[in-house]
């Protein structure tokens, strides 16, 4: 930066601590500029979607918790490249022997990929939901819609009230 210029450092505590902590874990800084992700940053929906983000892009799936509870996924319906996504809107389904689950965007933005290997192989949710089952990538609009979603130990509290 220029001395006259009114730009701050990145090293600058006062605006470090300005950021909200999912914007942090997001890699996402005051000015919607993005920073390298920590690790193991996955937020959870109530609905028992998940997002990691970085470099700006969410990966979203389902829990385990959904998996286990849906049973052997058959079949997932999955949104078009370029689908424009508001937080909480269905952006597709995924049916099981069981049951069929509608999927809900836990963040507001625009679906830049799906995993396609789903479409021949949809069982890849269960057997490997936080990694190769993975569902879509969209970008993040709404940074600060990262803080009404959990934390994987908050997830883990809401899980058993619900099972109670």
């Amino acid at each position: 930066c220029a001395p006259d210029s009114r730009c701050t450092k990145r090293s600058d505590p006062q605006r470090a601590a300005e950021l909200s902590p999912a914007r942090r874990e997001a890699g996402i800084g005051l000015t919607g500029h993005v920073q390298p992700l920590r690790c193991g940053a996955r937020k959870f929906t109530d609905k028992h979607e998940w997002i990691s983000v970085e470099n700006g892009i969410g990966t979203v799936g389902i829990s385990n918790f959904a998996q286990e509870a849906l049973g052997d996924v058959v079949y997932c319906s999955l949104p078009e490249i370029g689908t424009k996504l508001n937080k909480d809107d269905e952006f597709g389904a995924l049916e099981s022997v069981k049951a069929a689950s509608e999927l809900y965007s836990p963040l507001t933005g625009e679906v830049t990929d799906i995993n396609a290997a789903l479409a021949d192989n949809p069982g890849l949710v269960n057997k490997s939901c936080y990694q190769d089952g993975w569902l879509i990538k969209m970008t993040v609009e709404k940074p600060a819609e990262l803080d009404e979603l959990m934390s994987e130990d908050a997830y883990e509290k809401y899980i058993k009230s619900i099972e109670d």
